[in-house]
């Protein structure tokens, strides 16, 4: 039973060490705050969640786990405020570009 947890755990910190690689890729790559911002948060706070559960799962029965705990919840209450703070000031500050909104579901309806 020891090796088949050593094996959950090692997948699960391989798994999100993999996410975690690809949203660094795409924040490089992505030629936009918007997109640059969706790949910084999805995929990096899952893959960190993945590899937390991975080293709580290694570590069973140690007293910091409680403290991973923490991180990853943290983590899953903190991403989601920066990521609309972030992308209300990049919708401010890139809404004039052509074609990267089309919509404008901001702003009031015109008035006749």
């Amino acid at each position: 039973m020891t090796s088949v947890l050593n094996y959950i755990g090692a997948g699960l910190m391989l798994a999100g060490s993999l996410l975690a690689l690809t949203a660094a890729i795409a924040i490089v790559r992505f030629p936009d705050t918007l997109r640059r911002m969706h790949a910084a948060t999805k995929p990096q706070v899952v893959g960190l969640n993945m590899v937390l559960v991975g080293a709580v799962i290694e570590l069973r029965g140690n007293v910091d786990i409680w403290m991973l705990i923490l991180v990853g919840v943290f983590t899953l209450f903190t991403a989601p405020v920066i990521a609309h703070s972030v992308g209300r000031v990049a919708y401010r500050e890139q809404r004039d570009q052509d074609g990267l909104m089309m919509i404008n579901e901001l702003e009031p309806p015109e008035r006749p």
